[in-house]
C-alpha cells in the first residue's frame, strides 16, 4: 500500500518520530490508523451517551422557553 501525506503531515511525523513519540513513521501511522479504527467502532456508542446527556441537561435547564428545533425552510 502506498499512502501520500501532504507535507505537514509528513513533516509532523518526521518530528514524532525524531522525538522519540515513535520509533518509525510506520509506528506512527500505524497508531494513527488504530486510533481512527478505535474513533468509529466507539463513535456510535460514544454519540448515543453525550447525546442522551445533553439531552439531560437540556431538560433540567431553567430556561424551557427555548426552541431546539432547528428552523424549517419553506420550500
Amino acid at each position: 500500500m502506498e499512502v501520500h501525506l501532504s507535507p505537514e503531515q509528513e513533516a509532523f511525523i518526521q518530528q514524532c518520530v525524531r522525538t522519540g513519540r515513535f520509533t518509525t513513521a510506520d509506528k506512527a501511522v500505524q497508531e494513527a490508523v488504530s486510533l481512527l479504527e478505535e474513533q468509529e467502532s466507539g463513535s456510535a456508542a460514544a454519540n448515543g451517551v453525550m447525546g442522551s446527556a445533553l439531552v439531560a441537561a437540556m431538560q433540567a435547564s431553567p430556561y424551557k422557553d427555548i426552541d431546539l428545533e432547528p428552523a424549517r425552510r419553506a420550500f
